[in-house]
């Protein structure tokens, strides 16, 4: 993992810093408009609640606000600092943790007594990249 200079938490990175840090620590993210931003396809309605849900546990939790875009089988989740005017290692972090949780599946955890979702497209509410 590349070493990122040490910033205050409010410091506002540089689109190639954004880049790179994106390519190496959130690749299905992106940048665009001032926003790293990440879109989570899911399947139908109650399953975008599930994730727009998560998102603002997640958010309030960090006291770091997203805005988010919601439809019927998808949430678009945009971060940047409000305050600084730009992309932080706030956004960066909640961004990371985001990901942790939304796509977190149990039978990826080795040993662990929970299953998971069953592969069944009646049960699937996220589609996993």
């Amino acid at each position: 993992m590349a070493q990122w200079r040490n910033k205050r938490p409010d410091e506002v990175y540089g689109e190639a810093e954004i880049q790179a840090r994106l390519a190496e620590q959130l690749p299905a993210w992106t940048y665009e408009d001032g926003w790293i931003r990440r879109k989570y396809k899911t399947s139908g309605w109650k399953a975008t609640l599930m994730v727009v849900n998560t998102v603002g546990h997640l958010a309030e939790a960090a006291w770091h606000h997203p805005d988010l875009n919601v439809s019927y089988a998808f949430v678009t989740v945009k971060l940047m600092n409000h305050a600084a005017k730009g992309v932080t290692d706030k956004d960066f972090e909640l961004a990371r943790k985001i990901e942790e949780v939304v796509l977190w599946q149990p039978g990826a955890d080795a040993g662990s007594a929970l299953e998971g979702t069953p592969d069944d497209p009646r049960f699937k509410y996220l589609k996993y990249d």
